[in-house]
């Protein structure tokens, strides 16, 4: 009537048992509800809506509730509530029963997208320096057979870390796949200090060690593959985070 609330597409009515049959019932009866309401206003609505000033049942106030569609009210029992929860990123953080199957990655692109500049440089870089020469794109890593198949490789496990990124974000809270980042970057570290001969092998050496980690205390772990591990070590050099190259 005064304007301060407008009147909702939908009312639901939740409680931890679910409503009780008599509610249902009169839920079910939007003539009946509304007649409720009329028969208990005095009682249960005159001096209670607001402290400051009682509310009247007048001609005006009872033509507008006349108005009111009051199939709008629907009681929603908590199993509709949990169904509806487990399709949100916090379900299994609060009720857990683990994580639903992930779907498959998308495989790359056949040319590098701009998502990929920086762990793409830091593999050309590697290359080179295992090559003895400089190497600017990918065309000058051709007549390498083995590089070649690294770099695909390489792409296909950034990705497959990409979909596990993408699949952390629909189930889980945030920053659970940023935790798990830093546990790998955590287990590389003494790798990526030591010495090897070139930043090929250091790339395949950590990358390695990577795949060995234990990280079974992770709620990923269960989702995880062999390519995600490389991956997160692209992904760490796509953030600036690790350097092929010392």
């Amino acid at each position: 009537m005064r304007g301060d609330y407008t009147c909702p597409r939908k009312y639901h009515f939740i409680a931890p048992q679910g409503a009780g049959t008599k509610l249902s019932n009169l839920l079910r009866a939007p003539n009946k509800l509304r007649a409720g309401l009329f028969s208990n206003w005095d009682e249960q609505c005159r001096n209670k809506i607001t402290s400051t000033s009682p509310i009247e049942l007048d001609a005006a106030l009872k033509s507008h509730i006349n108005n009111l569609d009051f199939s709008i009210f629907e009681a929603t029992p908590p199993l509709r509530i949990i169904e509806a929860h487990a399709k949100t990123r916090w379900h299994v953080a609060r009720f857990g029963g683990g994580l639903p199957m992930r779907p498959p990655s998308q495989p790359p692109p056949t040319v590098p997208a701009s998502t990929e500049t920086t762990f793409v440089r830091e593999l050309l870089n590697a290359y080179g320096d295992h090559l003895k020469q400089h190497v600017s794109c990918i065309d000058d890593i051709a007549h390498a057979k083995n590089i070649c198949e690294h770099f695909s490789d390489a792409r296909l496990e950034f990705y497959s870390a990409e979909s596990l990124r993408t699949f952390s974000r629909d189930t889980l809270p945030a920053g659970q796949f940023e935790n798990l980042q830093e546990e790998v970057n955590s287990g590389i570290r003494d790798e990526i200090r030591d010495d090897h001969a070139d930043g090929y092998r250091r790339v395949i050496a950590v990358i390695k060690t990577a795949r060995s980690l234990s990280l079974t205390g992770h709620v990923l772990h269960g989702r995880m593959s062999v390519k995600d591990r490389g991956g997160i070590c692209h992904q760490l050099a796509n953030d600036g985070k690790i350097r092929w190259i010392k």
